[in-house]
């Protein structure tokens, strides 16, 4: 297999037939769908840049990836968020600890100033810098997920897949976006995690016109983005037990929305797991917390 490319397993549960693409296993930081973000960074020579601007959650999975890829290519990592809390200030865990031991540099401002520091990064960058939006949402993630749209076209054909649905949940909705415009015959399915259906292709057409073989389910109950349900709780568990950890943000809300919707999807059903297994520490803390496991 090439180095950066990932393998595909065939996947049952709850008595269904799946295929799993595993970009979770491609590197232990940089994998899933971050590492297809931000491929063709990590494809650029080390003196091109001197430091990465970015911003967002301080238990972002893309905060982690670029924080990986910062000390590989010994560039800074400057990343502005709302306060943390002070206990996790006084002991770091999950994404937020490994990031800092890597060299990031963390920049708190208060919730107010949020989005007016946030706007200000990319103008304050400067010339031997590079700004990357929340989530690496930015039309660099492009080279990456067309790399990742080759390989799904390439393993459809190797197995005479007539029609095939890839599945992929959505924070920015990049990876689908871009996922969909490359295989223009293939159905990409996602959801919504972060706001509604409304935000998440207000997000989408920042990058161009959604594509028209672009599905967006939707979950019969409303959730709250990152926040501890027992559904998923349970959801991680029976897929962990199936054979395959996913992450408990992202994933099982994606798998708890595609299974309201599967009786009605014909076809192939293949899943692209976007990684995100280290901030698994710090949800299990918070379910654990809340007495939901």
């Amino acid at each position: 297999m090439k180095k950066g490319s990932s393998r595909v397993d065939r996947f049952v549960f709850r008595d269904r037939h799946y295929y799993v693409k595993r970009d979770d296993l491609i590197d232990p930081l940089l994998s899933g769908n971050k590492y297809r973000k931000l491929y063709s960074l990590i494809q650029t020579p080390a003196e091109t840049y001197h430091r990465i601007v970015s911003y967002g959650g301080t238990q972002s999975n893309a905060m982690l990836s670029i924080a990986a890829l910062c000390q590989k290519k010994e560039w800074e990592f400057h990343y502005t968020s709302k306060p943390i809390p002070q206990y996790l200030k006084k002991k770091p865990t999950g994404n937020l600890k490994m990031a800092l031991e890597m060299g990031m540099q963390l920049h708190e401002v208060t919730a107010d100033d949020y989005e007016k520091e946030v706007g200000l990064l990319k103008s304050k960058a400067g010339d031997s810098s590079l700004f990357v939006p929340q989530g690496g949402a930015d039309a660099l993630a492009q080279t990456g997920i067309d790399q990742l749209a080759k390989e799904i076209h390439q393993w459809q054909l190797k197995n005479r897949i007539e029609k095939l649905n890839v599945v992929t949940p959505s924070g920015t909705g990049t990876t689908a976006y871009y996922l969909a415009a490359a295989l223009p015959d293939v159905a990409v399915l996602t959801t919504h995690s972060v706001g509604d259906k409304a935000y998440l292709i207000q997000q989408m057409e920042v990058l161009g016109a959604k594509p028209v073989n672009l599905r967006i389910l939707q979950n019969e109950k409303k959730h709250h983005f990152a926040k501890p349900y027992a559904e998923f709780f349970e959801i991680y568990r029976e897929l962990k037990h199936a054979g395959i950890e996913f992450d408990l943000i992202y994933a099982t809300h994606m798998w708890h929305t595609l299974l309201q919707h599967v009786e009605s999807i014909e076809g192939t059903l293949l899943y692209v797991h976007s990684g995100g297994l280290i901030g698994n520490e710090t949800m299990l803390d918070r379910y654990h917390h809340k007495g939901l496991c």
